[in-house]
């Protein structure tokens, strides 16, 4: 009988150590997903900062499996009196989505970035 109960005590904590080993490799799996879209999206914002400075439009590209949109908004323009300019701000919104929502590996990420031109 006292064998019997430590050979169960020693499967529990086997089928323990497992699960809680299965659980943390897919936390880790999911946070390593979730800094590769915030890079992604990092990415993007950059792009349609640079599409923005270069005076072209905004669009969305993949990478890597991500895919990746960049909308660029201008907003009206505002005369700086002592450069007797106008200066046009534009907000930049890049998103990198990966998977489908719902699915074990969905990551999404979202950046705003404002620049002026």
């Amino acid at each position: 009988v006292a064998a019997m109960f430590v050979i169960i005590i020693i499967t529990a904590v086997i089928t323990a150590m497992a699960r809680l080993a299965e659980t943390q490799n897919a936390t880790n799996s999911m946070a390593i997903q979730q800094a590769r879209a915030y890079q992604a999206a990092r990415a993007g914002l950059e792009y349609g900062v640079a599409q923005v400075l270069a005076g072209n439009g905004c669009n969305g590209f993949g990478l890597d499996g991500f895919a990746i949109g960049v909308t660029c908004v201008a907003q009206a323009g505002v005369l700086v009196p002592e450069e007797n300019q106008t200066v046009r701000f534009y907000t930049i919104t890049a998103s990198a989505e990966y998977g489908a929502a719902g699915s074990p590996d969905y990551a999404y990420r979202k950046l705003t970035a404002v620049v002026e031109r």
